[in-house]
């Protein structure tokens, strides 16, 4: 049971967000290798880094921080989300040093070339699941679509993903605690492991989180940015905390 920090990326920046909207990003350091090497020396064993700018863009926008995050993080698993769109995109990224890939809009877009990929690189790619109202939004969460979260999923649910990442956007960045219905429902619907992520606020969350880790070993790590960077988490003793 993994405490996996969030490292999100805006202008070269480290942000957090409000629901995914860039008019509401605070910063929290300049310095993305020094940031991944705060969370790395306290004992982080994989990152989450989006690349927001991307998301919205379709492309790599803050592929040097990305580089840089890489760099600071030597054999620490990173895995990195955000404007992720095509076959190539995936490639370039593993190439460049990523344990696994995040893909949400190539897989909602083009399923089928999305499935080829996965097939041919085993166990490195995430299903990003971005939900609102528990249907699917892609491009950066700035479109809504009428498919349901848990069709998209079952869609890829004989393929070899890493694992999935679901997202409540509603609750992301706002410290108002996971949506855990909507986590034991996907766990429920699909065999795949699951990274649950989106409103993480303090204890509550970890405690719920290991209660329903125990219940299903499927559910293998926890998403925190804004309340590791507000201090309504603590790493050190979070991560304590999941394993005692």
């Amino acid at each position: 049971m993994l405490l996996i920090p969030a490292i999100d990326l805006h202008e070269g920046r480290c942000v957090q967000l409000q629901r995914g909207l860039l008019d509401s990003a605070t910063t929290y350091s300049e310095d993305p290798y020094a940031l991944a090497r705060h969370w790395i020396e306290l004992g982080a064993e994989r990152i989450h880094v989006v690349d927001l700018d991307g998301a919205f863009a379709g492309r790599a926008v803050n592929r040097s921080a990305v580089e840089r995050i890489i760099e600071a993080a030597g054999s620490v698993p990173i895995q990195l989300g955000g404007g992720i769109r095509n076959s190539s995109d995936v490639q370039r990224w593993l190439s460049a040093g990523i344990s696994q890939v995040i893909v949400g809009t190539f897989a909602a877009e083009q399923p089928h070339e999305f499935m080829d990929i996965v097939n041919g690189n085993p166990d490195q790619l995430i299903l990003g699941v971005d939900a609102r109202d528990g249907k699917m939004a892609t491009r950066g969460w700035s479109e809504s679509t009428e498919l349901l979260a848990e069709e998209f999923i079952a869609q890829f649910d004989d393929v070899p993903l890493h694992s999935l990442v679901y997202t409540d956007i509603e609750r992301d960045g706002m410290l108002t605690g996971i949506n855990w219905l909507a986590m034991r429902s996907v766990l429920t619907k699909s065999h795949h492991n699951l990274i649950a992520s989106g409103g993480v606020h303090g204890l509550a969350d970890l405690d719920e989180f290991k209660r329903l880790a125990n219940e299903s070993p499927k559910l293998i790590g926890l998403i925190s940015g804004s309340a590791l960077y507000e201090g309504k988490l603590d790493f050190v003793d979070a991560q304590r905390r999941l394993r005692d």
